[in-house]
């Protein structure tokens, strides 16, 4: 069997697979078939685009980038990995400080933040985010030890830093 033989034999599978992640970003964006052909400007029609969930048809990488770029996420957000690795969530996790658990943000106020530590929540949540493979584009919820991860960034103990995303308004 040669190599292309094997590429040939994967292609379904993977069609998909890549099916399977654009289904799950664009309902993670809340968006219907219908309002994507709507807000693409009929650039990816509802019955193609549910034909590439279904991985009956392959997407072109071009298309792929322009479905990225509406969706607003990265385009390899878009593609299956490769090799399983560990779901985000499941590694061990220390125990939560009495100072509390998961705080939930609000990406729309964040975006709209005009504070002088807006550009470092925005990258760690969008690592967070690309990590977690979650563009929904309005909450986020951050775990305990991000909070405290943010803290030494900021170079305050983790009381301070969720008084300070408290000041911010930036959490619901």
């Amino acid at each position: 069997m040669t190599m292309t033989d094997i590429t040939e034999e994967m292609t379904p599978a993977y069609a998909r697979h890549v099916g399977e992640r654009l289904r799950n970003i664009r309902r993670q964006q809340g968006l219907s078939l219908q309002a994507v052909e709507e807000q693409s400007e009929r650039e990816f029609k509802a019955s193609v685009l549910g034909a590439y969930e279904r991985g009956e048809r392959i997407i072109s990488v071009l298309r792929l980038q322009r479905l990225a770029r509406l969706y607003g996420v990265p385009v390899d957000q878009l593609l299956p990995k490769m090799s399983p690795e560990p779901e985000f969530g499941t590694e061990s996790r220390a125990p939560a400080s009495p100072g509390g658990g998961p705080i939930t943000i609000d990406l729309s106020r964040l975006e709209r933040l005009d504070a002088p530590e807006r550009e470092v929540l925005r990258r760690y949540i969008g690592m967070i985010q690309i990590q977690r493979g979650d563009f929904n584009g309005r909450l986020i919820t951050i775990r305990a030890e991000d909070v405290r991860a943010l803290a030494r960034v900021f170079e305050r103990d983790e009381h301070a830093m969720r008084s300070r995303i408290d000041e911010l308004g930036i959490r619901i």
